[in-house]
């Protein structure tokens, strides 16, 4: 019998973060209707105690954008059980989501991005040309951090210039890379390939492990922590760094989703928003009238 996660990981193909905030989110839920009422099975859950886990979760001061990802976690439960005819009805007929401001991050410039790179890094050989291809090619490819984490030496092709990522949903999708990218990448495989690992994977932590989320996000962090005093200092930060950047210089804003590996075009629309200002602020300065 197919389990939930099963569901997740194979069928809908999601992330292992994405699978693992799911049943987290499943199994908050759960101790929650154990301390309302435990006598509930999950599988016989009505609307009305879900929610009473909303305006719970709204009294405990969770945020409307975080309650609606956790209810979005129930939805995918009950969907796979109505598709496992364990139920007939799913519970969220009449449920809307709560409203969210939109998020608008704020794109690393061009110079503190210059910045980062330039910084001395005081880590082994091996450390520092790590940290500086993951600053790099971040910024050059526009990847998602779940991408660089599973990137393998062989998805280079230094022939092309481009890289292979696989991104959600095991969509493939081939990037270019420019050549000041492509150096950094030879300097740090010659480093890497002295390591004693049978690891496949492009980046290792200095224990000779694949990279995981919580060290590529510190790693961001930490640098850019240096350069700049922006709140949010993230791999999706520079991400949004790269499609800013593209379309402020005249990037068509297709070639930029299919860079981002979007869908469709509302996702990379959501990064027009610095085009946008870095336009006024053109008009304002050239414009006859405002001077």
């Amino acid at each position: 019998m197919t389990t939930f996660e099963d569901y997740l990981r194979l069928e809908k193909n999601y992330s292992p973060h994405t699978v693992t905030a799911y049943l987290a989110d499943i199994e908050e839920f759960t101790n929650f209707l154990k301390d309302k009422d435990s006598s509930v099975e999950l599988s016989k859950v009505n609307y009305p105690l879900i929610r009473s886990w909303i305006i719970h979760l709204v009294e405990n001061k969770v945020s409307n954008r975080t309650i609606n990802r956790k209810i979005a976690s129930l939805k995918a439960y009950y969907s796979f059980l109505i598709r496992s005819l364990v139920i007939t009805h799913s519970p969220f007929l009449q449920h809307i989501p709560l409203k969210t401001q939109k998020k608008v991050s704020i794109p690393f410039s061009e110079k503190e991005i210059d910045q980062v790179l330039s910084l001395p890094m005081e880590d082994s050989i091996y450390s520092q040309l790590r940290n500086k291809t993951i600053i790099e090619l971040f910024y050059a490819t526009g990847i998602r951090r779940a991408e660089l984490i599973e990137l393998k030496i062989s998805d280079i092709d230094f022939s092309q210039k481009t890289i292979k990522v696989l991104g959600k949903r095991n969509k493939e999708r081939i990037i270019p890379l420019i050549d000041s990218v492509l150096t950094t990448l030879k300097e740090y495989l010659l480093v890497r390939n002295e390591l004693k690992t049978s690891e496949n994977y492009l980046f290792l932590t200095d224990n000779e492990k694949k990279v995981y989320p919580k060290f590529v996000y510190n790693l961001i962090n930490s640098y850019f922590s240096s350069v700049t005093t922006k709140e949010k200092k993230s791999p999706h930060v520079l991400r949004h760094s790269f499609a800013t950047h593209l379309l402020d210089n005249g990037a068509d804003i297709n070639a930029v989703k299919e860079l981002l590996g979007h869908t469709g075009l509302a996702a990379t629309q959501i990064y027009t928003h610095s085009s946008i200002a870095e336009l006024k602020k053109q008009y304002q300065n050239a414009h006859p009238r405002m001077k």
